[in-house]
């Protein structure tokens, strides 16, 4: 598919003082979004939001200042969308970028508009050449957004072949928080995960809060529970409620791992967590020919009378 340029799309979808595209330096499309409910920024490669602030709040998600904004390269931070497996690929076939390749091709930008300060855009990617090299011939993705107060999104992902579709997905969310050392995390209670920091051990969560003490990469499994994020630096609540997701991410790389990766500054892990919307590992989805799955989060800072306090 023929890349969408910054003209085109300001000529079909923008709308005056809310909804604009354009082209930064290294040839990448952006849009961006300042309604009187929040601002945002998306990027049409890998339908990727980098920036969700809802109006009078501190930004939502986390974006590294040192990520590559490339064409063809991993955005660290947003909500890149991983499909169509978690991590490395595993099985018969190992080949493939880490975590799926559509969170590096470019996504078309089918309907864009705008209902009660709402924007709402939608997002498709198809089979190609190079989908199709690695195995995956016959899908078509679709990504609805509704950017406002609240954030949901909703990815489907239709099988139009004639055989099984088999896949992971994710929306792998990256958190502001004042300080990761100090975050409280609730919604896991009683749930099994498997640890990747003690070669995939499956253990339990036991307790009701779960607090970082150092590096973090936890898929929990069969669980569809709302995940809260009670942040005392910025003195907020996120929560994170899912609909056909049975696993649920947490990930922070820490000190030692976040000197590993170039795109993450020394220090960058303290500024976020990684609370993911998946279904990965003994969770992946397997779609008969002609079905459909929609997988769905919805991000939100309760009230105060929600939070119970």
């Amino acid at each position: 598919m023929k890349m969408q340029t910054a003209d085109q799309l300001n000529n079909l979808f923008a709308v005056p003082d809310v909804l604009s595209f354009e082209e930064i330096p290294g040839g990448l499309v952006i849009a961006r979004i300042t309604s009187e409910l929040c601002d945002a920024t998306l990027f049409l490669q890998g339908a990727h939001l980098v920036h969700w602030q809802p109006a009078g709040q501190e930004p939502v998600l986390y974006l590294s200042p040192q990520s590559k904004l490339e064409r063809g390269k991993a955005i660290r931070g947003g909500v890149p969308v991983i499909f169509p497996w978690f991590g490395a690929r595993t099985g018969e076939r190992t080949d493939g970028p880490q975590h799926g390749f559509a969170r590096t091709r470019i996504w078309e930008l089918a309907f864009a508009a705008v209902a009660d300060d709402d924007v709402h855009l939608t997002f498709i990617l198809n089979s190609d050449d190079d989908s199709r090299a690695l195995g995956y011939n016959s899908f078509r993705l679709a990504y609805e957004m509704v950017i406002g107060k609240n954030l949901t999104l909703r990815l489907s992902v239709a099988n139009e072949g004639e055989t099984s579709l088999h896949f992971e997905e994710a929306l792998h969310s990256y958190f502001v928080v004042g300080d990761a050392e100090k975050v409280q995390i609730n919604g896991l209670r009683d749930t099994d995960y498997l640890d990747k920091t003690d070669n995939l051990a499956r253990k339990r969560q036991e307790d009701e809060i779960l607090t970082l003490v150092g590096e973090t990469d936890r898929p929990y499994l069969n669980t569809a529970t709302t995940v809260g994020i009670q942040d005392p630096v910025l003195q907020r609540q996120l929560a994170v409620a899912k609909r056909a997701s049975m696993t649920t991410v947490v990930w922070n790389p820490w000190a030692e791992g976040a000197a590993k990766l170039a795109d993450l500054p020394d220090d960058g892990w303290k500024h976020f967590v990684c609370v993911e919307t998946a279904n990965a590992l003994e969770n992946a989805i397997t779609l008969h020919p002609r079905e459909v799955h929609a997988m769905e989060v919805h991000v939100f800072l309760p009230e105060p009378e929600e939070t119970g306090d």
